[in-house]
C-alpha cells in the first residue's frame, strides 16, 4: 500500500532516554566487502577475506543481535570456489552456534523466498510446466528448527553480485548459495521481469516489503533494495512508482533501508538524488560508494538521515579510498538510535600524494628536462609516503593496543606492505622515465609497484581530436557484403591478425592468440594471466643469463622474445602432429578391409556373400602397410586358386577397378615395386580379411601403366566368380583351423 502523509518527528543520533539493555537492538554495520578481489595477488590476495573475518570477531565481540550488509559482499557475480569456501567456513564458524537470537520475527518467515527455490516435490526438479510448490525451511535462517544461529546476517546484492539468469528457475547469485545453505538472509531481490510487463499501469513499479523484528518495546522495519541500474531507479523514484509496505501502527515502528547505489551525480540520470525516499524511513544505510561517510548525515527537508560506511577494502587507488576503514555499531531504542564508529584494523595502509612538476621545479630548483634529477626527486616523495604510511599504521595500532582485550583474535599482522599512490602531473614536461620500471625500484617496499606511479597532463582547451589508427582486418573490406562478412569471420583470424597489428614487444603474437582462444573456448579465466607470466618469466631469465648493458636492454629483450615464440612454435607443431596420430588411430582400417567386400559392383555397396561370412568375422586387426604381400611359397601354392577368382588391381585412392577372369592381373607401380619381396612377412591372420588376402593374391606376371576395365557383362561374371571363390576360401580357412 502507499505511504502515508509524512510524519515530523525530532531527529535522534543518540540514545537519549534512560538506557534499557531489553530493549535496545545492536546491529553491526558494513557495506561493500568485495571478497574475492585481486585473490590471486601474492601480496593483495588475502585482503578483502581477512577483514571480512575481522567483521565477524567484531560482530561477536559486540554481542551483536545480527549483522547488516548493503551489497557486494563478492566482488564478482561468480565468485570461485576458493572465495566460495572460506566465506561460508567464516560465516558458519562466526555466526552459528548455541546463543539464542533475542529479536523476534514478526513478519512471515517464508516472505522472500526466491523464485529459484521452487522445485517439484519428491524428485526437486524443476519443470516450466509443472506446478510447483515452495520448500519447507524458512527464508530467515533463524527460524529453522534445524538451525542454531547465534548471530543472523542480513545482506542485499550489490552492482559486482547481482543475480544473473531468467526463465522458470529465476536469476540466482551467489547469494542465494548463502541463503539455501542457512549461513545468511537475503532480502531485497526485486523482481524486475514481472514489474516491466506492468509499467504503463498503476499495478507495477518497485514494491518493497519490510522484514519485522522486534525486541522488548523496539520495533525495527528492515526494508532492502538490491542494486538495479540507476537510469532505472531514478525514473521509479520520480515517478513515484516506489512502493514502501508500511506496517500498522507506524509512528512504533523504526524502519531502515538498504541501498546500494550511486550517491554522487556522474550523469544527468546515473545516481539518485538523496531526498527522494519515503519519508517513513528513519535511516537510509547507503552501499556502493567506497568513501567512508560513517557519521549519520541529515537531509535537507527530509526526516532521515543517511550513513554511508564505505568499503572494506580498497579496491581503487582513488581519493575516497585513502579515508581510514571503519564499521558502525549501531544501537536502537524506540524511535533513537546511536551509531558508534570502529576502525579497522586489518586494513592495508594507503596513502597518497599529488605533484604538479612545474611548481616543484620551481621550489626545489631543478630542471624540467634533466631525467635524472627528476627521477631523484620523485624517489624521495616515495620514499616519504612509504615513512608516512608506516607512522600512521602504527599509530592505528597503538590506539587499540592500549588496554584493548585481545581475546577477539582481530589482531592485524605485525606488518603490511602499504599501498602508494604518487599522482604528477606533467603538464610542460618534455619526458619522463617509464612509470613501471620507476616502481620496480620499491619492489618489497609496497603491495603495487606497477601503479605506484600516474603521470597526467592538462587538456587543451583547442586539442583537435586524434584519430586513433585501428589495425586494417580482412573482414573490414568494403567491396564485402555483410553475408559475406559474417561467413568469413573466424575468432582465431580475428586474433592473429589484431595482434599482429599491436606489433607486440615482449608477448608473442601466436602464444597470446592461444591463449585468447583458450579463455573464449574452455572459459578459463587464467588463461591469459598465466601465459604472459609464463612468457615474461622465459625472458627474464634468458635476459639475466646474459651480460647485457642497459642501452641494449630492448634488443635484448627482442631476441628473447624471438626466441621464445620460435619454442612456442615447435611445442605448437609437436602438439598438432600428436593430436593427428591420435586422429588416425581413431579412424577405422580401411587398407586391410578386401576391396570386394566394399566396392565389388563397382559402387561402393557390400557384396552378396556377407551372410556367409558374418559369423566368421572378427574385429579389424591393427593397421598394416597396403603394400605388404604374402610370402612367395604361400603365392605359388594359391595361384591356380587366385587365377579363378576375379581380382582387383589396388588403388591410391581406394578405387575399385574391375579385370575379366582369364586375364592376368595388373597392378600399379604406384602400389608395388621390385622391393616388396625384401619387406618380411606378416603374421597370418585370422578372420575373413586373413582369407581374402592370402588367397586372392597372385604374383605378377608383367608390370603395366595401363588398366584395361572389363565391359559391365564381364564384370557381372566376376562377381559370381568372387561368390564361388569366397565359398572355396571358406572351407580352407576351417580347414587351417582344424590343423
Amino acid at each position: 500500500m502507499a505511504s502515508p502523509e509524512p510524519v515530523e518527528r525530532p531527529p535522534a543520533t543518540s540514545l537519549t532516554a534512560a538506557r534499557r539493555p531489553d530493549d535496545i537492538i545492536k546491529i553491526m554495520l558494513a557495506t561493500d566487502n568485495h571478497i574475492g578481489y585481486l585473490e590471486r595477488d601474492p601480496v593483495r590476495g588475502q585482503d578483502a577475506i581477512d577483514t571480512f573475518e575481522e567483521i565477524l570477531k567484531l560482530a561477536v565481540k559486540y554481542d551483536v543481535d545480527f549483522i547488516l550488509l548493503a551489497g557486494d559482499l563478492f566482488h564478482e557475480n561468480r565468485p570461485s570456489r576458493e572465495v566460495l569456501f572460506r566465506t561460508m567456513a567464516l560465516l558458519r564458524e562466526h555466526t552459528l552456534s548455541d546463543k539464542p537470537v533475542q529479536v523476534e520475527l514478526l513478519s512471515n518467515p517464508d516472505e522472500g523466498k526466491t523464485d529459484g527455490f521452487k522445485f517439484v516435490p519428491a524428485i526437486g526438479i524443476v519443470y516450466p510446466d509443472t506446478e510447483m510448490v515452495l520448500p519447507s525451511f524458512p527464508a530467515i535462517n533463524y527460524e529453522d528448527p534445524n538451525l542454531n544461529v547465534g548471530i543472523p546476517v542480513f545482506s542485499i546484492h550489490g552492482n559486482h553480485d547481482d543475480p544473473q539468469g531468467a526463465g522458470h528457475e529465476g536469476a540466482l547469485c551467489a547469494l542465494d548459495l548463502l541463503s539455501v545453505a542457512g549461513l545468511i538472509n537475503y532480502i531485497g531481490k526485486i523482481d524486475l521481469s514481472s514489474d516491466q510487463k506492468d509499467s504503463n499501469t498503476d499495478s507495477g513499479g518497485i514494491k518493497v516489503k519490510p522484514v519485522l523484528l522486534r525486541k522488548g518495546n523496539t520495533r525495527l522495519a528492515l526494508y532492502g533494495m538490491g542494486n538495479i541500474k540507476d537510469q532505472r531507479m531514478h525514473y521509479e523514484l520520480r515517478t513515484n512508482r516506489v512502493r514502501m509496505y508500511v506496517p500498522r501502527s507506524e509512528d512504533d515502528w523504526f524502519n531502515i533501508l538498504l541501498l546500494h547505489q550511486n550517491r554522487a551525480k556522474r550523469g544527468p540520470q546515473e545516481y539518485v538524488p538523496e531526498g527522494m525516499f519515503d519519508d517513513s524511513i528513519n535511516l537510509v544505510v547507503w552501499g556502493h560508494e567506497h568513501d567512508c561517510r560513517i557519521e549519520p548525515e541529515e537531509v535537507p527537508g527530509k526526516p532521515y538521515f543517511i550513513t554511508q560506511p564505505g568499503s572494506s577494502v580498497a579496491t581503487s587507488l582513488s581519493d575516497g579510498e585513502s579515508i581510514p576503514k571503519q564499521v558502525a555499531f549501531l544501537e536502537i531504542q524506540g524511535k533513537e538510535f546511536q551509531m558508534t564508529p570502529i576502525p579497522l584494523r586489518t586494513v592495508r595502509p594507503f596513502v597518497m600524494e599529488e605533484l604538479i612538476m612545474t611548481e616543484e621545479a620551481e621550489e626545489h630548483g631543478f630542471s624540467l628536462t634533466d631525467k635524472m634529477e627528476i627521477n631523484k626527486f620523485l624517489r624521495s616523495r616515495v620514499e616519504a609516503l612509504i615513512q608516512r604510511a608506516a607512522t600512521e599504521y602504527a599509530e592505528r595500532q597503538n590506539e587499540h593496543a592500549g588496554g584493548e582485550d585481545e581475546e577477539d583474535g582481530v589482531a592485524p599482522p605485525k606488518e603490511m606492505l602499504p599501498l602508494v599512490r604518487l599522482k604528477v602531473d606533467t603538464t610542460g614536461v618534455p619526458e619522463m622515465s617509464n612509470p613501471i620500471r620507476f616502481g620496480q625500484e620499491f619492489q618489497g617496499r609496497v603491495a603495487n609497484p606497477k601503479d605506484l606511479l600516474v603521470f597526467t597532463r592538462q587538456k587543451k582547451s583547442a586539442q583537435k581530436a586524434v584519430k586513433i589508427d585501428k589495425p586494417e582486418l580482412s573482414i573490414d573490406d568494403p567491396d564485402l557484403s555483410t553475408q559475406n562478412k559474417l561467413a568469413r569471420v573466424r575468432f582465431a583470424q580475428l586474433v592473429e591478425e589484431y595482434l599482429g597489428a599491436q606489433e607486440l614487444q615482449l608477448l608473442g603474437e601466436n602464444g597470446m592468440g592461444d591463449a585468447i582462444q583458450m579463455y573464449v573456448d574452455k572459459d578459463d579465466s587464467t588463461a591469459i594471466k598465466e601465459y604472459v607470466a609464463k612468457s615474461l618469466t622465459t625472458i627474464l631469465h634468458d635476459v639475466a643469463a646474459k651480460e647485457v648493458h642497459e642501452d641494449d636492454v630492448d634488443d635484448a629483450l627482442g631476441a628473447a622474445k624471438d626466441v621464445a615464440e620460435a619454442q612456442f612454435k615447435v611445442k605448437a607443431e609437436k602438439r598438432a602432429k600428436a593430436k593427428e596420430k591420435a586422429k588416425e588411430k581413431e579412424k577405422p582400417d580401411q587398407m586391410e578391409v578386401d576391396s570386394m567386400d566394399e566396392h565389388d559392383d563397382g559402387r561402393g555397396a557390400k557384396g552378396d556373400d556377407d551372410d556367409e561370412f558374418s559369423e566368421e568375422e572378427e574385429p579389424a586387426p591393427p593397421k598394416k602397410k597396403a603394400a605388404a604381400k604374402a610370402p612367395a611359397k604361400a603365392k605359388a601354392t594359391k595361384a591356380s586358386t587366385s587365377k579363378a577368382a576375379p581380382k582387383k588391381a589396388p588403388a591410391k585412392k581406394g578405387k575399385t577397378l574391375f579385370i575379366s577372369s582369364d586375364e592376368d592381373p595388373l597392378q600399379n607401380d604406384d602400389i608395388e615395386d621390385d622391393d616388396d619381396d625384401d619387406i618380411p612377412p606378416p603374421p597370418r591372420k585370422g578372420g575373413r580379411a586373413a582369407v581374402l588376402n592370402t588367397i586372392s593374391k597372385a604374383p605378377p606376371k608383367k608390370k603395366t601403366t595401363t588398366v584395361t576395365k572389363a565391359p559391365a557383362k564381364r564384370a557381372t561374371t566376376s562377381r559370381s566368380a568372387a561368390k564361388a571363390a569366397s565359398s572355396k576360401m571358406q572351407e580352407i580357412e576351417i580347414s587351417d583351423d582344424d590343423d
